[in-house]
């Protein structure tokens, strides 16, 4: 008799529903061991038990970093962003509201200072790098693009000298969206060098604006923590930024759409789409979210802009269907995966969009940790053996 846990037991021992305990899956948290006849998943029974042991400490208040990436204890203050209720706000703004019309220049102008300053506007955010990036494109068009923004943009960055104001980070935006689009930089709003890089249509360009607005901040997210690590040390924002893009490059973050997009091409290929839903991992990425109990607003928001459009309603079936299976509304990185399936973009296109966006965020938070002049070292409590001499 195996001694692993079938999900039920699993949800049970931890205190949690089993959409949560999917969630544990897809980020990593937990790996189930293996299927029975009925493809049911089993769960490692000592896996389960130190991960319960995990939660319980965390809310004793011990490992309280651990707890906090784990959705638990928060570990520092932020005027940035918050997440109340089921909604996001940006300096107590909601985000469905920018969504509306904003671009991500204004709204990263908001999550910089809110001081009312266009960071775009003033003449050193045009700073004379054009040419230093379209060098740095032409030496890697091969790569992928986030690789290659990561590698090219502290590069790029020494023509700004050692600025590290927020001039200088609208700047960085620039390059980073030559450098992620493969194109020229140009001073023109960033969704719509998005949308001439994919020649998107008019709706296309509107999803691609309120998309940017809706991920340029997520509170403290892996890539967030990343830049405000590696802001304490007083690292440069061109290096800062190059952080955030190695975390947002993993598939349990930024990457996750590209892996959705996967699975929706395998879906719309089957001959027997019936048979691909029966076979389909319950923990696959781009349904729920720990800190939206009742659904995403983001994904909600682009998803339904979506929905008027003939062309995204086998891609959006799909995506219905595997959440009524799950018990799980679809994420902002399904409708990302989606999105690009749907207009035949990049394969990497939800990935561009959010490493774009989220840059917002990333200036933000670097210098919200800049300005408490405190380097970010927390302890490890250690739990391994002593050699006795």
């Amino acid at each position: 008799m195996s001694k692993d846990f079938s999900a039920p037991e699993a949800a049970r021992i931890l205190g949690v529903s089993l959409a949560t305990l999917y969630s544990y899956v897809s980020r990593g948290m937990l790996t189930p061991s293996g299927a029975l006849a009925d493809r049911s998943k089993r769960y490692p029974h000592d896996e389960v038990l130190r991960l319960a042991a995990r939660k319980a400490d965390g809310k004793r208040g011990g490992h309280k970093v651990a707890a906090a990436m784990n959705w638990g204890t928060p570990v520092l203050e932020t005027r940035i962003s918050g997440i109340a209720g089921g909604r996001l706000h940006y300096r107590g703004r909601d985000v469905l509201a920018l969504a509306g019309g904003a671009t991500l220049e204004q709204v990263a102008c908001l999550l910089w200072d809110d001081a009312g300053i266009d960071y775009f506007a003033v003449d050193a955010a045009h700073a004379p790098f054009a040419a230093g990036v379209a060098a740095a494109i032409d030496g890697t068009r091969s790569m992928p693009p986030l690789e290659a923004a990561m590698c090219m943009l502290p590069v790029c960055a020494q023509s700004l000298s050692a600025r590290g104001d927020f001039v200088a980070g609208a700047a960085l935006m620039r390059m980073l969206a030559a450098l992620l689009l493969k194109r020229a930089p140009s001073t023109q709003p960033l969704h719509l060098q998005v949308a001439q890089a994919w020649q998107a249509d008019a709706a296309q360009t509107e999803w691609i604006r309120a998309a940017l607005v809706l991920l340029a901040d997520h509170e403290l997210n892996a890539s967030a923590f990343t830049v405000r690590c590696v802001a304490s040390t007083g690292a440069g924002q061109a290096a800062t930024l190059s952080a955030g893009l190695a975390a947002l490059s993993g598939p349990q973050h930024g990457a996750g759409s590209t892996m959705i997009r996967a699975m929706l091409e395998t879906a719309l290929a089957s001959d027997d789409i019936d048979a691909w839903f029966d076979g389909c991992d319950p923990s696959v990425v781009g349904f729920s979210h720990p800190l939206y109990p009742q659904g995403d607003p983001r994904g909600a928001c682009l998803l339904q802009r979506m929905s008027a459009w003939p062309q995204a309603s086998a891609v959006l079936a799909i995506g219905e269907r595997v959440a009524t299976r799950l018990g799980m509304p679809a994420n902002a990185d399904f409708a990302l995966a989606a999105m690009s399936v749907v207009c035949g973009w990049p394969p990497a296109a939800g990935e561009i969009l959010f490493a774009l966006a989220r840059s917002a965020g990333w200036i933000a938070h670097a210098a919200e940790q800049i300005a408490n002049g405190s380097m970010i070292r927390p302890r490890a409590r250690y739990v391994g053996t002593y050699q006795v001499t």
